[in-house]
């Protein structure tokens, strides 16, 4: 940010920021982020492909080089799953973190190879491995023909063992649902929309995204103790990998220095409001997007708010106006009303028990807090009509609720119907 020129600290808090620890921020941050307040059923596989390819546990990659890849599809189908919907093929490296997602309009195995080739095409270094779960979009002759053309080794963990896959279920959550969240996807539009925002998130992931790497796990007792290597970019392990090519170390690095993260991360938000609405409300016009400027200047403050991705505010909800159940009380409403005009002061259980002296035993005790509710529509209707009653009427001229006469002014006492006796609030209360 201090080479594009978006940040200029003073001396003392640059040398403050550099020395800060992760745990730190996370302690400063962890009351903002309090405030921002299944697993799928697989389908069996071609036992022929299954037998072919090889199992890979978690254990077995001993330190590969970079371009051995888990590879895993996540769903965009909201609340439901049926019908078609978008998915997203996501591949991780295990030696350098680095992250790559596309679109998948349809689960299709022949989409799924021309993909799979758009994206090689994009990496900076060769794909060497490609293990994926067992998934039919991926146990099928043509991924494994691929496979077998371009000489990558081709693996699958053990059935229902996601454990296996760690690297890449982790991306899932950490890159994906956090950039695109858990709304439905469907169509062209959608699917192009995804592959724009995945244009820069590879990026922004990728160059300016630190993460920690496990060094060693040792078990004393119940207790397991963990040791982390330093947090650092995925690019930042690929050329500190002695096993990098000085080729890919080449174009990295001249990528890398053209590259703004406040940028990235602007045009990352802009497509992010564009899918969140397309999935929860129907186009009416582009919005317009917000200058870099404005952006910048909404970076300082957004810490605030908690949450900021667009894909991460809640969808929006229609009003509920219906009916979940038929009303209990539909054929005594205007009887309970009577009672209630004739004696406001009665609480709401009196009047339930005496409907159900009269109806023995249609009305259960625990429709008394419907009641209740009706009730407190009623005294707040004769509450209003108190309060904001004219000054010329004359004494005994008002008219609360169903025609029953209120003074607005003189000795009357105000009616019992607006105090709180049954343990409702009622408006003069409130």
């Amino acid at each position: 940010m201090e080479r594009h020129g978006h940040l200029q600290l003073a001396a003392e808090v640059r040398a403050a920021l550099l020395r800060v620890s992760a745990a730190t921020i996370d302690r400063a941050l962890r009351r903002v982020r309090e405030q921002a307040g299944g697993q799928p059923r697989r389908r069996a596989v071609s036992s022929a492909v299954r037998r072919i390819v090889p199992v890979r546990t978690f254990s077995d990659w001993h330190d590969p080089p970079p371009g051995f890849f888990e590879a895993d599809l996540v769903a965009h189908s909201g609340p439901t799953a049926s019908g078609s919907f978008v998915q997203t093929l996501v591949l991780t490296d295990i030696a350098t973190g680095w992250t790559e997602c596309a679109p998948l309009l349809v689960r299709e195995q022949g989409l799924r190879v021309e993909v799979l080739t758009e994206m090689r095409e994009h990496l900076p270094f060769a794909v060497l491995g490609f293990d994926t779960d067992n998934d039919s979009v991926f146990m099928n002759e043509t991924v494994q023909e691929h496979c077998r053309i371009a000489g990558v080794e081709f693996t699958r963990c053990r059935p229902y063992r996601k454990n296996d896959q760690a690297w890449v279920e982790q991306k899932n959550g950490s890159v994906v649902r956090r950039m695109v969240g858990y709304r439905r996807f469907e169509g062209l539009e959608a699917a192009a929309t995804l592959a724009h925002l995945y244009t820069r998130v590879r990026l922004f992931v990728n160059f300016f995204q630190p993460s920690f790497k496990l060094a060693e796990k040792t078990r004393e007792g119940a207790r397991v103790r963990k040791r982390h290597h330093p947090p650092a970019t995925p690019c930042q392990r690929l050329l500190a990998d002695p096993r990098t090519p000085a080729a890919v170390r080449d174009r990295v690095t001249a990528l890398k220095v053209n590259l703004d993260p406040v940028r990235l991360l602007a045009e990352i938000r802009a497509a992010q409001q564009r899918l969140v609405a397309l999935a929860d409300k129907p186009m009416t016009g582009d919005a317009p997007a917000p200058t870099l400027e404005l952006f910048l200047a909404g970076l300082r403050t957004a810490w605030k708010e908690g949450e900021v991705r667009p894909t991460a505010q809640p969808a929006v909800k229609a009003v509920r106006w219906w009916r979940s159940r038929r009303d209990p009380f539909e054929t005594t409403w205007p009887l309970l009303r009577q009672w209630f005009d004739a004696e406001p002061e009665r609480t709401g259980r009196e009047l339930f028990e005496r409907l159900q002296a009269e109806h023995p035993g249609v009305y259960p005790n625990g429709q008394l807090r419907t009641l209740q509710r009706r009730l407190k529509g009623w005294r707040r209707e004769a509450a209003r009509r108190l309060v904001f009653a004219t000054p010329t009427m004359e004494p005994g001229s008002g008219t609360g609720a169903e025609g029953r006469c209120y003074r607005a002014t003189g000795e009357d006492k105000a009616p019992a119907s607006l105090e709180t006796t049954d343990g409702v609030p009622h408006a003069a209360a409130e």
